[in-house]
């Protein structure tokens, strides 16, 4: 282990090491890019900056529960798991839609902010925890490990129940 070295001097990454840090540079660059074009799109898609911001602060909620999947399981942040973070926001973003939009409705109606918030969370509650059950209920069989070859895909599994979870509730609520 390099410790106290004088200024100027790095440890290269070799190996594993630089083959992560490439993949999590460049996810991190595609997520951005991703939740760039869905911001655009819902920009076109509301004529409002204001909606879109809302549905995407449903975005974070999915990756504490991705992180707090993993952490339960002790298991790691892999590909795996990356591609499981990329599936849940598309996800996190629709039940976001769902709940934003249908509030949107109630208030052109007349309702007030609260009865429009709490009208649209009691009324998009089945779908949403509908399409939420499969999806945990999906990812049982790839967390618990079943199958030939699974353990390289158990991260998966962790973070897409995990994630769903969270964020399914957080959202709700």
């Amino acid at each position: 282990i390099m410790q106290a070295l004088p200024e100027g001097i790095t440890q290269p990454l070799y190996g594993d090491s630089e083959r992560m840090a490439d993949l999590f540079s460049n996810f991190s660059g595609a997520m951005l890019a991703g939740v760039g074009l869905i911001f655009a799109v819902m920009v076109l898609l509301f004529r409002s900056f204001f909606k879109p911001i809302t549905i995407l602060t449903a975005l974070p909620l999915s990756l504490a529960g991705v992180f707090t999947g993993l952490l339960i399981a002790q298991d790691e942040l892999g590909v795996a798991a990356l591609i499981g973070l990329l599936m849940l926001m598309g996800l996190a973003a629709k039940n976001s839609i769902l709940l934003v939009e249908y509030a949107n409705q109630l208030l052109e109606r007349g309702s007030t902010a609260r009865e429009a918030i709490l009208e649209a969370g009691r009324i998009r509650l089945r779908p949403i925890l509908m399409t939420s059950v499969s999806t945990i209920m999906g990812a049982m069989p790839i967390a618990m490990g079943l199958g030939a070859g699974s353990a390289s895909r158990r991260p998966l599994g962790y973070a897409i129940a995990g994630g769903v979870f969270f964020s399914t509730i957080l959202t709700l609520y």
